[in-house]
């Protein structure tokens, strides 16, 4: 998943929130320097990876834009799946996802000294060009994976995954509501332990 389905799956809780913001740049064991709270939000990202990354519907829509995309097809469809969840925001949250957007990025600026170096680098990106609206459309989502490819270490062009998602869109939207329902229940149970 990326960064609106991690924020989602965060909830409420700011130290949830961060850690799961930050937890991509933070390896190994260097969670265990951060305060326990943050720890929970670390390893809350890295559950909903492992699950993410096993399940059938994430493997079968990664596999469908391997042949062009390679090692980034997983991120493709992270993604498309982000803006699954942008387009159909009011079927999950009560807010509207400019609120929630705004609320997130003020919280995380709030929690900044707690953040990696990596984190800080991306935070003024996500906030500026307010990626979580973004991902609502086909031509915000288009302009992020641009955006994401000028970082890449090889040369590729995510962009063009734009014409793919139109010609197999209603296929991988069917494939990211059966997908969010196990993974919102997932996460349900995964914080309840967190949080006893």
């Amino acid at each position: 998943m990326n960064y609106l389905a991690h924020a989602y799956l965060s909830g409420a809780d700011r130290d949830l929130s961060v850690g799961n913001f930050i937890a991509d740049h933070v390896k190994g064991k260097a969670y265990l320097d951060y305060p326990e709270a943050i720890q929970k939000g670390i390893l809350l990202h890295r559950n909903i990876d492992h699950f993410t990354d096993l399940h059938p519907f994430f493997r079968k829509n990664a596999s469908l834009f391997f042949p062009k995309y390679r090692h980034y097809s997983r991120v493709i469809v992270d993604m498309f799946f982000d803006h699954f969840l942008a387009a159909q925001w009011h079927r999950f949250h009560p807010y509207s996802l400019e609120e929630f957007s705004q609320k997130f990025y003020r919280t995380m600026n709030d929690s900044f000294e707690l953040i990696p170096p990596a984190s800080k680098k991306i935070l003024p990106v996500l906030s500026k060009h307010n990626w979580f609206v973004a991902y609502r459309s086909l031509e915000g989502l288009q302009t992020i994976l641009y955006q994401m490819s000028q970082r890449t270490r090889f040369p590729i062009d995510m962009s063009l995954a734009i014409k793919d998602l139109k010609n197999n869109y209603y296929d991988i939207e069917n494939d990211f509501y059966l997908f969010f329902e196990e993974i919102v229940d997932f996460v349900a149970e995964k914080k309840a332990q967190y949080l006893k």
